[in-house]
């Protein structure tokens, strides 16, 4: 362990890091080693680039953006029976699994937890995570096939999470059969001198790398050898927040599977053309999403000759990839997104620093920047009220709020 401990200083003094080892004589021995090895993991040298681009101002960008084309999921008219029945027999034959992004606190919901397992305020009282298993379940029931669930968690909630689903049997599935947990990938969060952050527990302070890191994780983890051992080819993703999300759609499916493409995503339509959401559209004649921050208000309001929006189709998570297409968006890291946040941390003297203001820089990859990688995709426009209900807030904020998500799942269900 000595000797590891010289290597690691060396290390650290290379890249500018010694400070990491400040409380190090202070830990238990299981938190040594703990401590030495997350060092070990750390890419230094990524994160000297990644702290690099913070110091940059950022560049007009100079990308070619147009729209792209989509089907209308209720216009498809006779076309809709001929994709259902592809996806459909997909379906039956085992080839689809469903993954759940769950790797997130409620903390803007006002709950202690991991999102997943806050309470909308329906009669039932069921959590997020149960609402997203009875679905899986009446999909299988329909079908006659199990779906396999993968479930993405962080380090911070991945306790919590096992044992939320221990004490309730795990929802009528399965562990290790039919429903598989998977940890989310994380980097270390830095000052503004570029100095890795410490957190409270004398350990590395690290956040989630943001859901473009499912594709990464997926490969890491496992899941993607599980999914294959299991006959599967094509795989849902979809946030843990949307109680109205449909993971088993034969239409996206079936059309997917009939254009030969390898990614089919499903939008909704702008509520106003300037709603602060990411939209579908082509990035230098490959598929992508634009955020809103990037889209001026000349293109924001521009409709083609039916009066449509021309970037409208809004990125609501909801994708669908081959199995394929995974491996080969896991297989090269994303370029990651720097967000300026407030992180308590643990000062060279072992005192706790509590900002008020933001100090510290996290990096997120955004899963929609693997888009990329493919020439064409399919984009399936859906109705809002049937297929997205998020909960990203808490009810004062009024909208993507347990209030507004409770009353689309009552009325989506015929519950009033």
């Amino acid at each position: 362990m000595e000797e590891k401990l010289n290597e690691i200083k060396a290390l650290l003094k290379k890249y500018g890091q010694e400070h990491l080892l400040s409380h190090y004589e202070k830990l238990d021995d299981a938190k040594k080693k703990e401590l030495l090895k997350e060092i070990e993991n750390i890419d230094f040298e990524l994160i000297k680039n990644l702290y690099s681009k913070t110091e940059q101002e950022e560049k007009t960008s100079e990308d070619v953006i147009t729209p792209i084309e989509y089907l209308d999921k209720y216009k498809l008219y006779d076309d809709y029976k001929y994709y259902e029945n592809i996806g459909k027999k997909a379906i039956k034959e085992g080839k689809l699994a469903v993954v759940t992004m769950a790797g997130g606190q409620g903390t803007r919901l006002g709950h202690t937890g991991p999102k997943g397992t806050f309470d909308i305020g329906l009669e039932s009282h069921k959590s997020l995570f149960e609402l997203l298993s009875d679905g899986i379940k009446e999909e299988e029931k329909k079908y006659q096939v199990t779906i396999p669930w993968f479930i993405m968690t962080s380090r911070e909630n991945n306790k919590e999470t096992l044992e939320f689903f221990e004490k309730h049997r795990y929802f009528g599935h399965q562990k290790d059969k039919n429903i598989f947990f998977f940890i989310q990938g994380e980097l270390p969060m830095i000052d503004t001198e570029g100095k890795i952050l410490i957190g409270e527990d004398g350990l590395i302070k690290s956040a989630a790398d943001g859901h473009g890191g499912i594709y990464e994780s997926l490969l890491k983890s496992g899941m993607v050898k599980i999914m294959k051992r299991l006959g599967i080819e094509w795989v849902f993703i979809g946030g843990v927040d949307n109680c109205l999300v449909k993971m088993v759609d034969p239409v996206l499916m079936g059309i997917a599977i009939d254009k030969g493409v390898t990614v089919a995503c499903k939008s909704v339509v702008k509520a106003n053309p300037h709603e602060k959401v990411g939209v579908f559209c082509k990035r230098n004649g490959k598929p992508n999403v634009i955020e809103y921050s990037e889209i001026t208000d000349d293109m924001a309001e521009a409709r083609d000759e039916n009066g449509e929006l021309l970037y409208g189709e809004s990125h609501i998570l909801c994708n669908l990839f081959n199995i394929s297409a995974i491996e080969r968006m896991g297989s090269e890291p994303l370029p990651y997104h720097i967000a300026y946040k407030k992180a308590k941390y643990m000062d060279k003297d072992g005192k706790i620093i509590v900002p008020d203001s933001p100090n510290a820089y996290k990096f997120e990859a955004f899963l929609f920047d693997a888009f990329g990688e493919v020439d064409e995709m399919a984009i399936l426009r859906v109705k809002r009220e049937e297929e997205f209900a998020p909960v990203k807030n808490s009810d004062d904020v009024g909208v993507d709020c347990p209030k507004t998500a409770r009353r689309l799942y009552r009325k989506y269900h015929n519950l009033d």
